[in-house]
């Protein structure tokens, strides 16, 4: 009788590998390692690291077992596996009120509206998970395979805040929160701060909450609230962020504390806010030493600062290009969002590229609300803002699209793939990589 365990399948054998000599070839599956279950490519690499392995293959539905062994343990048993994960994506079982996947239009690709909370991406992908899906096998497998560091979404150390933003399921994921880091797993945590509701006395309350575990903890990620044109409210409040002044100012000064204390402390900052609150409270960002080694550049923080940074590194190498551009001639027009307007035209005004290059900032009318990082951005606005910017500009002008408007299959969010945006603005456009490298290779290809 076949087990309900799937096992991984096969993708491809590398050519004389031990799995090729056995027989191996891709379409096959393997269900067990020395009678351990397969659910996942971790579970293969935790089970075969050993020079002996008995593999359970399923063969037509038919199990049969297979031996494996080698003489050096650094040989590769040559198998590739055609997904990482066997057993399927863990999704979220939460109702949170903030959630982004919740304030997406209706038409997307299936995959957006997929709400993964997996601890092993958490490990291999850097995904924030809430733990609230936790088993005790979960946990027993992460301690005795080390799965760690894992990115935890926590929001709030009060229980009561937290089921107002995440909802009942949230129930065991602080308990389930310490009991791994006392058993030494590390751990990123990430706040989605919501203003009313997780921020202010609340805030304090769970950053001090975390200090008593930061021996454990790696850094901790605040970001202000993002909502949508489709949202109608956040845990029964208006959506709102911290898009003023004031409001951002103050979760600047509120933090300082904290990431004073831990450089006093640790000599590292701990604590790092979202770009989004110094570009709103117009405050001057960080130096380098206090990002650390960015440890949650994917959550949004140091995103601006690096380009900045990256801007200063290659000025020299920007001068020399664009000194070969005529002048008056906006040759380039970089398509951008509208959050890092003033951090573009500072860093263009710093180069002197005035009359070389210009802006072009686009507003996210496809998801609305408060939404304008440039990452964002979907084809549709881009294609409808330089259709209407070129109708209008007198010149020739270069679109430069920024890469990061695309995923790793080069789709926008809504669908657009480069050919399929170029073919609709009838415009010169590149397509490069959001740095200071990127805005170089832009130049000396317009300038070429």
């Amino acid at each position: 009788m076949v087990r309900a365990i799937q096992g991984g399948l096969v993708q491809a054998v590398d050519a004389g590998s031990i799995a090729e000599r056995a027989g191996i070839c891709a379409g096959d599956q393997i269900l067990s390692v020395n009678g351990n279950d397969l659910h996942d490519v971790f579970d293969w690499l935790w089970y075969s690291d050993a020079d002996q392995l008995e593999l359970t293959m399923l063969d037509e539905e038919v199990e049969r077992v297979l031996k494996l062994s080698r003489a050096d343990d650094e040989e590769e048993w040559g198998i590739e596996f055609a997904d990482m994960l066997f057993d399927g994506i863990r999704t979220c079982a939460n109702a949170c009120a903030f959630c982004f996947m919740d304030q997406l239009p209706k038409g997307l690709r299936s995959s957006l509206y997929l709400k993964d909370d997996d601890y092993r991406l958490s490990f291999y992908e850097g995904n924030f998970i809430t733990l609230t899906n936790m088993t005790d096998a979960d946990i027993a497998r992460i301690i005795e395979q080390h799965i760690s560091p894992l990115y935890v979404s926590l929001h709030a150390a009060d229980p009561d805040v937290r089921t107002r933003l995440m909802g009942p399921a949230q129930g065991r994921a602080l308990e389930v929160f310490e009991e791994l880091v006392a058993l030494g797993i590390e751990l990123h945590v990430s706040i989605v701060l919501v203003p009313g509701i997780n921020d202010g006395t609340v805030l304090d309350n769970t950053l001090e909450y975390l200090e008593e575990y930061r021996s454990q903890i790696l850094s901790v990620g605040i970001v202000p609230v993002a909502y949508t044109k489709f949202t109608i409210d956040i845990a029964g409040k208006p959506p709102q962020s911290f898009d003023e002044r004031e409001a951002a100012a103050r979760v600047i000064s509120q933090v300082q504390t904290y990431q004073f204390r831990s450089r006093e402390e640790t000599g590292r900052t701990w604590v790092y806010l979202a770009d989004e609150f110094y570009i709103y409270a117009h405050a001057p960002f960080p130096t380098t030493e206090w990002y650390d080694d960015y440890p949650q550049y994917e959550n949004g923080i140091g995103i601006v600062h690096t380009y900045i940074e990256g801007i200063r590194e290659h000025y020299d190498a920007l001068s020399v290009a664009l000194a070969t551009l005529p002048n008056e001639c906006e040759k380039l027009t970089i398509v951008t969002g509208e959050l890092t307007i003033e951090t573009m035209l500072g860093t263009l005004s710093a180069l002197h590229a005035g009359g070389k290059t210009r802006l072009l900032p686009v507003k996210n009318e496809f998801f609305g609300g408060n939404i304008n990082v440039t990452g964002l951005l979907t084809g549709t606005d881009v294609v409808h803002s330089i259709r209407y910017d070129d109708q209008h500009f007198e010149g020739e002008t270069t679109y430069v699209i920024p890469w990061s408007i695309f995923n790793d299959d080069d789709l926008t969010l809504d669908g657009y793939s480069p050919e399929m945006i170029a073919e609709a603005i009838e415009a010169a456009a590149i397509i490069v990589s959001d740095d200071a490298e990127g805005l170089l290779d832009a130049i000396k290809e317009v300038a070429a």
